[in-house]
């Protein structure tokens, strides 16, 4: 997501709820990326007020994958980086400056993209890309309120999905559970 939104009150739940992290793995990356976009959508209509969703892919050769929406990408912000800080060195020293502000901007850039962690703590992102299946994609969901019902729902369109890990409460749990959601660990 480009633009920054504004936190919205989800609909039918109480605001003192705490933060609550799930997991679901699937056997496919198209998929994880339409429930993303489920999660997304429920979002929108003010069902659940998302903080973070990264996926997690880990292919054949065991190699992992991490796409985080929120949390800044290291190639990404050392461009950012190095084309300000370069216009500036440019504006400042001449061409020498300006090549001296890409390579400072872009280490700073490295730097910070490493350093700043917005959304689900990297030890959750680690833990997950250690726990996924071979061959298969995991959506990590951080959230405000939730609407259980409407979550439960949207969980139920995707039968086969396994539930990696959740800090979920019990009652939620069991709802998200019989909706075909097989095996989790809870906190």
């Amino acid at each position: 997501m480009n633009k920054k939104q504004q936190p919205v009150e989800a609909v039918g739940v109480e605001p003192s709820e705490p933060d609550t992290l799930f997991g679901l793995s699937f056997g496919s990356v198209s998929r994880a990326r339409q429930f993303m976009l489920a999660i997304n959508d429920l979002a929108r209509g003010q069902k659940l007020d998302l903080v973070d969703a990264v996926l997690v892919v880990k292919d054949a050769d065991d190699r992992v994958r991490v796409l985080e929406t929120i949390d800044p990408q290291p190639g990404r912000t050392a461009l950012t980086g190095a084309m300000w800080t370069g216009l500036l060195g440019l504006i400042v020293g001449g061409p020498v400056g300006w090549i001296a502000g890409l390579g400072i901007g872009a280490g700073i850039g490295v730097i910070s993209a490493k350093v700043i962690d917005l959304g689900i703590p990297d030890e959750w992102v680690t833990w997950f890309k250690e726990a996924v299946h071979t061959d298969s994609a995991t959506v990590i969901v951080l959230a405000g309120q939730i609407n259980q019902e409407a979550l439960s729902a949207e969980v139920g369109r995707f039968p086969g999905a396994r539930l990696m890990h959740t800090t979920v409460d019990s009652e939620a749990f069991a709802a998200l559970n019989s909706q075909r959601v097989d095996g989790a660990t809870t906190a």
